[in-house]
């Protein structure tokens, strides 16, 4: 069975930097787009970034040049470097992985931007 397990989030004060890794298993196949969505309270969840497993990169306008996407596909990784963070990127972020058609997620993990 497919399971994304989040890491990283937490407290950070407006212009800092955070990362969050997600790591994918129970594949037998290799997996397609991966990439992270987020949550705010009273708010749709939104696309932040995706990466296929070429290394094609797709960014949410609000978070272009501030974050970065990347991949291990050889161990099923995927990991999202925030920096120059504002208040309100402050959410659930949300680790998605696309394996043979289907979505998978992962428990979120919070991102809190304060001073």
């Amino acid at each position: 069975q497919v399971q994304l397990v989040e890491s990283g989030g937490g407290l950070v004060q407006p212009g800092g930097s955070l990362g969050l890794s997600c790591a994918a298993t129970g594949n037998r196949f290799s997996f397609g787009a991966m990439g992270w969505y987020r949550q705010a309270p009273g708010k749709q969840r939104e696309l932040v970034a995706s990466i296929t497993s070429g290394g094609s990169t797709n960014y949410a306008d609000s978070v272009k040049g501030r974050f970065a996407i990347d991949r291990n596909n050889a161990k099923n990784t995927v990991h999202l470097q925030m920096g120059s963070l504002k208040p309100e990127d402050k959410a659930v972020y949300y680790c998605n992985a696309d394996y043979l058609s289907q979505a998978y997620w992962g428990q979120g993990t919070q991102v809190t931007v304060s001073s």
